[in-house]
């Protein structure tokens, strides 16, 4: 289903002369109104009248998570303060928070951008959409809530934990969505399956999961599962929250809502454009915000733009599932490894759950890494020797994808920490450096 076809599917000039007229508009407000911004162009020698097409936004500047952090809480307020309805804010453990705040157009264009999401997934009025993001600061649960009201869907607004309630909701009710972190799609499985619930008998038949990286193998655990299709979804709280990209039914790639929020791909080094189908980091402009609007974020995270058309008739640009992160990319002994690499090789390793703990230590100077797996039930109670021959496949595997030897110690089932709340923690750096 496509909610909005004239936006989404319209003719990319088209699409460029809007994007262009956004971004002059955006500019002039930044720079009137956030001398931050003032600043940042005036050392570039930049006015908002220097934006001839949407390509010169390589001449503005960019803003970074450290920028936001130091203009802490509402140096980057763009409209007048009782023009502000609605304010979120980041999860993060360290430094100050990040603060995004909304007025009525804001929460519009959320509510915009996450039915087009939401409708990706195929969901329509008719669907009963079980919405286990967490409320409050964080973004999840209220975009999902406002995308799903949009729609016309009945919204079940759970909110996260409270695992037992979620599945007896799930099936009285009788949802056809779910809505919430992969991690913890599987995690409901699980107790699913303990206390003898069979997921594939209820009607839920589709789901929008995101706010966390997982591999197209962890795809298949939950559709396996659930005997549904797993669409992933991609947003941050920086640009507006969740509804910034999403697949579509053809699953091929995300579709950038960018209308709303321009993209871009770039070298993270050298902050230069990266030729079409290339690796680097994405960036966003929030073109039609109004309360805490950006210019250039540069997000952290991996990706390319997918060129071939999509067969859904959607014209919108497609970033590629995540990759991996610039700021959580782990360097171990000079070699670059993201979490989700980990992940990919093991789910395709039979007897695995898709469980695990990246534990770093250094010793006498070099990096010591221990991996944490949970072995299915059936598994660890085999001989011995069978858990030996399945921990030697495991490193030997990853000592082929990644080309560094990673200590594999296997647990027993439910040994290692499941995210009831929030994001699953996956990796513990020890390491003094």
């Amino acid at each position: 289903m496509i909610f909005n076809p004239e936006r989404e599917c319209m003719d990319v000039q088209a699409r460029k002369r809007i994007q262009l007229a956004s971004l002059k508009n955006l500019a002039e407000t930044l720079y009137s109104r956030v001398l931050f911004y003032r600043q940042k162009f005036d050392e570039l020698k930049i006015k908002p009248n220097d934006l001839h097409s949407i390509e010169d936004i390589e001449k503005l500047p960019f803003t970074t998570k450290d920028d936001l952090r130091l203009n802490y809480p509402h140096g980057l307020r763009a409209c007048p303060q009782e023009r502000i309805v609605e304010v979120h804010m980041s999860t993060g453990t360290t430094g100050k928070p990040i603060v995004n705040e909304y007025s009525s157009k804001d929460l519009e264009i959320w509510s915009e951008a996450m039915a087009r999401t939401l409708a990706g997934a195929g969901c329509t009025r008719d669907d009963i959409v079980q919405n286990c993001y967490g409320y409050g600061l964080f973004t999840g649960g209220l975009g999902a809530h406002y995308g799903s009201i949009k729609i016309g869907a009945e919204i079940l607004p759970m909110s996260s934990g409270l695992t037992e309630r979620q599945l007896m909701i799930m099936r009285d009710f009788g949802s056809t969505m779910l809505t919430c972190t992969p991690s913890y799609a599987l995690y409901l499985a699980e107790q699913a399956a303990e206390k003898g619930i069979d997921l594939k008998s209820l009607p839920i038949s589709k789901g929008c999961f995101g706010a966390e990286a997982w591999s197209e193998n962890m795809r298949g655990e939950i559709e396996a599962r659930y005997n549904m299709k797993a669409y992933d979804i991609y947003g941050l709280t920086e640009i507006i929250g969740p509804g910034v990209s999403f697949e579509c039914e053809a699953q091929d790639g995300m579709h950038v809502n960018e209308d709303m929020f321009y993209p871009e791909i770039i070298n993270p080094e050298t902050g230069k454009p990266v030729p079409a189908g290339e690796k680097g980091e994405l960036v966003f402009t929030t073109i039609t915000r109004e309360g805490t609007p950006l210019l250039r974020y540069r997000t952290r995270d991996i990706t390319c733009f997918i060129d071939k058309p999509c067969s859904c008739g959607r014209t919108t640009r497609r970033i590629h599932r995540l990759f991996g992160r610039t700021d959580d990319m782990l360097i171990i002994r000079g070699v670059n490894v993201f979490p989700s690499q980990i992940e990919q090789a093991l789910i395709e390793i039979e007897g695995t759950e898709p469980q695990y703990l990246i534990i770093i230590t250094r010793e006498n100077h070099l990096d010591e890494v221990e991996l944490q797996v949970e072995v299915k039930k059936e598994f660890f109670s085999d001989e011995t020797r069978g858990l030996e021959i399945l921990k030697s496949r495991i490193e030997q595997t990853l000592k082929s994808k990644l080309q560094i030897g990673i200590k594999v110690k296997l647990v027993e089932p439910k040994t290692l920490a499941r995210p009831e709340v929030g994001k699953v923690k996956r990796v513990l750096d020890n390491r003094k450096i």
